[in-house]
């Protein structure tokens, strides 16, 4: 077996029309010798009857036993592929009528012989995955090639990505992380940082210009309120009032928005700190902040929002896989050139991918031996008979046209030392 594939697969990288060529010839010569041979036999048998020449004798056995062996390795070689002459003797066409067993027998004799761990392991171990991927990306034009491919691989993800199944996962996502957090934590947290940071003195500082420009506008609104409640004190001095209490109002918040230890930014201090360990252990504060939570995001809104961060992601993505200057194929590019200086320079990266390469084909062909002799087996199966030898005898056929040739030496050497014996036993 070892042997037939062996020349199967010095015939592998020749063309079809070369190997008929080549059938066809040494079919001919071996055909040639038989028939050459033939000549000769009958030449002696003349000469025997018209010359007492001894010579004759050894010549005539000489052709007569290579006939015999011409025939018999030309019925044997036959038998293989074909019947011979077209007679259905038995146990002749063997190819054709064996071919069941042959799948079964060569898928059984690859994965017992080839795809052993002995066998396979050292082969395994020489490979250099990395070497042949670095020096693939050493190339500029193919460092292009794939990041132009993984463009066009992730613009056509974000094209055939439905907008709805995606908003609709955000939401879902969003609603379960938002009611994941720990609220009370969360807002104590924050509280405990502002503090810290003293970001409650620069709120409040924002606020006060806000709130003094407020006031000043609101001098009628005052009035109008205290017409409404007092409409005798508003008659004689509703004006003078209002103005009185706008300019109180303004002057006592520019008192606190001068004075850095004004009262009221202490006050405003003490009452954050007293009320943090509250909202942290209290169960109204909690049940508070979750309703307000739910109060304002609701899953309408929740799927408004998802609506337009994804069609503003998208949009933003679309415009990236065409601007070659964008933050993305920049990012890319400039991974790739990462990636191909590792693959040439970090050793220890360059073996652990080699390693986790070899240890998954390994695995992966020992996994699927029992497959492989099946794919073998199946393939063979389906092929026809007739297809299968003459596929077979297109391989080998030429170097078993050796055996005839040979067969045809050999019988006439056995027959002309069996002569010769005879000639000086009995003679």
């Amino acid at each position: 077996m070892a042997k037939f594939l062996q020349q199967i697969s010095q015939n592998t990288f020749m063309t079809e029309v070369q190997k008929i060529k080549n059938l066809k010839k040494h079919k001919a010569i071996a055909t040639g010798l038989f028939i050459l041979m033939t000549f000769i036999y009958f030449l002696m048998v003349y000469l025997s009857q018209h010359s007492p020449a001894k010579w004759i004798g050894y010549v005539e056995a000489f052709a007569e036993a290579a006939m015999v062996g011409a025939l018999a390795d030309w019925f044997a070689v036959t038998a293989l592929f074909k019947y011979p002459l077209g007679l259905k003797i038995p146990h002749t066409n063997l190819i054709e009528n064996s071919k069941n067993a042959i799948g079964d027998n060569l898928g059984q004799f690859v994965t017992e012989n080839f795809l052993t761990p002995s066998t396979i392991r050292p082969y395994i171990e020489k490979l250099e995955v990395v070497k042949y991927a670095a020096d693939w990306l050493n190339k500029p034009a193919n460092q292009e090639m794939l990041q132009e491919e993984l463009i066009n691989f992730s613009k056509k993800i974000v094209k055939d990505l439905d907008d709805k199944d995606v908003v609709d996962f955000i939401t879902l996502k969003g609603d379960e992380i938002l009611k994941q957090f720990d609220l009370p934590e969360l807002v104590s947290s924050s509280l405990e940082y502002i503090l810290e940071k003293e970001k409650h003195n620069e709120i409040l500082e924002a606020i006060i210009p806000k709130a003094k420009e407020y006031i000043l506008e609101s001098d009628l609104i005052i009035k109008d309120k205290l017409n409404e409640k007092h409409p005798v004190i508003s008659f004689f001095a509703g004006k003078k009032i209002s103005k009185g209490v706008v300019e109180g109002v303004v002057s006592f918040l520019d008192e606190v928005e001068e004075d850095k230890e004004h009262p009221i930014r202490h006050n405003i201090e003490r009452i954050i700190r007293e009320n943090i360990q509250n909202i942290k252990e209290s169960p109204d504060w909690k049940f508070r902040l979750e309703s307000l939570r739910d109060d304002f995001i609701t899953k309408e809104r929740l799927n408004d929002y998802a609506l337009d961060l994804w069609l503003a992601i998208k949009q933003n993505l679309t415009e990236s896989f065409d601007d070659e200057n964008s933050a993305m194929q920049v990012y890319i590019k400039k991974n790739i050139k990462k990636l191909t200086e590792n693959l040439n320079d970090n050793q220890e990266m360059i073996d652990k991918i080699n390693g986790w390469v070899r240890h998954f084909i390994y695995r992966m062909i020992l996994r699927n031996v029992k497959e492989m002799e099946s794919l073998i087996s199946n393939t063979v199966d389906k092929w026809e008979g007739k297809e299968l030898s003459e596929k077979l005898e297109l391989e080998v056929g030429k170097d078993l046209q050796f055996i005839r040739i040979n067969g045809t030496l050999v019988g006439g050497l056995v027959g002309l030392v069996i002569y010769t014996i005879t000639q000086l036993v009995f003679h």
